[in-house]
């Protein structure tokens, strides 16, 4: 199992591209299924989730292909059995993606259970009973959601609670539904609005994307098309926090910056210069040491809890004394105990962290437990004394394109060593 080591104390200096966005390709190959023709997606990270993905697509019988511009092209008219099998699904929550587009398409799903980040509990019972209510019949058994339905009926769905996955799936599902389907309290995130824009592309009728209103008019099909997928505002963002912990500058390219804004107004609380262009975001941290920031995680467009371990690892090395928040998940402060290894001073009350910010973090060897929570190890490394080393990194390889060869452009000493 390979593992990455972090020479710290270097100030991070440059440009780095970012990728197209993990959390909007995945429910946009997910959408693929819907079509009755091939369809090219384009700005595709190289990701184990998208590998992942693919392999589950193709494991169902879909043709897919790969260029050297990373553009996936899509034919799901080859699909031959609408089964989502336990060991792909149990390593992604993400797969519980394709259970809309099956139903909606096939009239038939079986998908098992899903996996992922030990994060917290993310259930699925706001998925099945949309589905239900859009006449599905839905059991849930030996570790399996087994739905069938003829044609699925309009609805109102009124969800619980705001829900990324949750909401994507009943989109999904509604585009092909006989009638209209209202979605009352839908995630608002930058990555549904990209899954909604592909899926109009593709002939869908839906309204108030970006809202927590989705409106959607079912079509009897939807037509293949060419689409390219949002940028990685948490990528991004991530990128911009090692710029303002080591005190240097950072510039990050192809990035949407009109999604980041409560990130980048906690950079600019934090000391940093921002500026920002069409497609660019400049940080400049002037070689100063970051000021210690508060922060809630909510629902977009509010704080993103996948920036939430970023924060903490500033924080540690910030002036001042800081509290993070937590509302999203419940489980999600593990890397704070690594951190602690490191010299961190955090105390973890409840869903709240106290963080005191030090000068200097030391090397430690650290494990990561979950995806963000591997990014912000990585982070305090960079601002360690001595060699960090951190294990269990095939969870960065979930959502990262290529992290260390992008931070060592910008000057930082890292390298992934075989385990």
């Amino acid at each position: 199992m390979d593992k990455l080591i972090i020479s710290g104390g270097r100030p991070l200096e440059g440009d780095v591209r970012i990728s197209g966005a993990k959390n909007a390709v995945l429910p946009i190959l997910a959408a693929t299924l819907l079509a009755d023709g091939p369809m090219t997606i384009g700005n595709v990270p190289h990701l184990q989730d998208v590998t992942t993905t693919m392999e589950l697509l193709g494991r169902m019988g879909v043709s897919l292909t790969v260029d050297e511009r990373m553009r996936i092209e899509v034919d799901p008219s080859t699909l031959h059995q609408c089964v989502a099998p336990y060991e792909l699904v149990r390593t992604m929550r993400a797969s519980i993606l394709v259970l809309g587009p099956l139903l909606a398409r096939y009239g038939e799903a079986e998908v098992s259970l899903p996996g992922g980040c030990a994060i917290g509990s993310r259930p699925v019972n706001i998925h099945l009973e949309g589905l239900a209510a859009m006449g599905a019949d839905i059991r849930v058994e030996g570790g399996y959601i087994r739905a069938r339905a003829n044609r699925l009926k309009g609805a109102r769905l009124v969800l619980d609670t705001v829900t990324v996955t949750g909401t994507e799936n009943l989109l999904m599902a509604a585009c092909l539904a006989d009638g209209i389907t209202v979605i009352e309290n839908a995630a608002r995130e930058p990555e549904v609005v990209d899954l909604a824009n592909c899926l109009k592309a593709m002939g869908a009728r839906i309204h108030g994307a970006g809202t927590d209103t989705l409106t959607v008019e079912g079509v009897s099909s939807l037509h293949g098309c060419e689409y390219r997928v949002l940028a990685d505002r948490i990528e991004t963002g991530t990128f911009l926090v090692a710029g303002a912990m080591t005190g240097g500058r950072v510039r990050t390219r192809d990035t949407a910056p009109k999604t980041l804004d409560a990130v980048l107004l906690k950079l600019e609380e934090a000391g940093a210069h921002i500026n920002v262009g069409e497609d660019w975001i400049e940080l400049d941290m002037q070689g100063r040491r970051p000021r210690a920031v508060s922060l809630r995680t909510a629902p977009y467009p509010a704080f993103p809890t996948d920036m939430q371990a970023q924060f903490v690892a500033l924080n540690t090395v910030a002036e001042g004394i800081a509290t993070i928040t937590e509302t999203v998940f419940e489980n999600r402060f593990m890397h704070a105990l690594e951190m602690q290894r490191m010299g961190a001073d955090i105390r973890i009350e409840g869903n709240t962290a106290i963080i005191r910010g030090v000068p200097r973090l030391k090397a430690a060897p650290v494990m990561a437990t979950d995806l963000r929570a591997s990014a912000s190890l990585i982070l305090a490394g960079l601002v360690s004394d001595g060699d960090t080393l951190v294990d269990r990194i095939y969870h960065i390889d979930r959502g990262y394109e290529c992290i260390e060869e992008k931070l060592s452009q910008l000057g930082a000493g890292i390298r992934r060593v075989p385990g």
